[in-house]
């Protein structure tokens, strides 16, 4: 199971490694998308906290 662990991240890192070797405004594309994710993600659980902060009262 390890082996398998280990080749599917070698598989990502290759086909990561082609695809900004090949197309780099696609992978610039591809980290922006990734970025804006993790923004939307991260200002979501604020304005929970936020919520829960304020006692859970809209």
């Amino acid at each position: 199971m390890v082996q398998a662990k280990k080749v599917a991240l070698y598989v990502v890192v290759v086909f990561v490694l082609y695809v900004i070797i090949s197309d780099p405004d696609t992978a610039g594309e591809y980290v922006k998308l990734g970025f804006r994710g993790v923004s939307d993600a991260a200002s979501a659980v604020g304005d929970f906290m936020t919520w829960i902060a304020n006692g859970g009262n809209s």
